[in-house]
């Protein structure tokens, strides 16, 4: 972390500036520290509403003790490819699997999402996931599963008929195109309800404001996905004299 890990002191910092309503941005102005720092400080502690300093400091402790019981079995940290900086890999793909959290993602769908976005090639077996996440089968199979019905993962067998799970440029905007989708059956189900309750009454008006504005949202999210998709799309560039990326990532 950069500056050193968060102090006592500073976690009460961050406890007063999200009670006075302050913005991540600004917590982190007046801490001298990043804006992801204190992101992921307060998700990882139960969010800006319940978020209190005594408990954080104390987990954050637990944490760094369970690190370092594992650490004879870790061992040192892996290679980084183009010369990449281990520590500040490790901390963004925190402050990565955070923020996912913070947007309703169960946390260890949160964590293989991140490990499989971070990784060059884009995709890795169940093993390579187990090795990396230091987790059960168990939960990298449930974790994907939840990650496929949600569009955010997919399947394909690699050149030793080994399963890979994938995450590549058309996965966000697949997953956006199935929340659409989603959205739009809502729409469907309230209107039905309008013809239920009876066009002239206060739920069957509720129902019909409900539809037209989810039903205008997903319209525009999807025409907006679609647009982006033609528009924004990018090709990673090959870095000049970098080193090439590792093999582990094909394991």
């Amino acid at each position: 972390m950069p500056g050193g890990r968060l102090t006592q002191q500073e976690r009460q910092q961050i406890a007063l500036g999200l009670a006075d309503g302050l913005a991540y941005a600004e917590i982190a102005r007046r801490l001298d520290r990043p804006t992801s720092t204190i992101t992921r400080e307060v998700m990882r502690n139960g969010g800006p509403t319940a978020y209190r300093a005594d408990l954080a400091h104390r987990a954050t402790e637990r944490r760094a003790h369970r690190r370092r019981q594992a650490a004879p079995q870790g061992a040192e940290a892996s290679p980084q490819a183009y010369g990449r900086d281990a520590e500040a890999v490790r901390e963004y793909e925190e402050t990565f699997t955070t923020v996912l959290m913070g947007s309703g993602m169960p946390t260890m769908m949160s964590r293989v999402m991140a490990c499989l976005t971070l990784t060059d090639t884009g995709s890795l077996t169940a093993s390579e996931l187990v090795q990396r996440l230091q987790v059960s089968p168990a939960s990298i199979s449930k974790a994907i599963k939840f990650l496929e019905s949600q569009g955010f993962v997919r399947r394909e067998r690699d050149e030793r008929r080994r399963e890979r799970y994938v995450v590549d440029d058309d996965i966000w905007y697949q997953s956006m195109v199935a929340s659409a989708r989603s959205t739009a059956q809502i729409v469907e189900i309230a209107r039905q309800g309008v013809g239920v309750l009876g066009p002239d009454t206060p739920a069957a008006a509720r129902l019909e404001n409900v539809a037209r504005f989810l039903d205008f949202v997903s319209e525009s999210i999807a025409r907006a996905a679609e647009q982006a998709r033609e528009i924004l799309h990018t090709k990673a560039r090959a870095p000049s004299g970098g080193t090439a990326p590792p093999s582990s990532d094909r394991g």
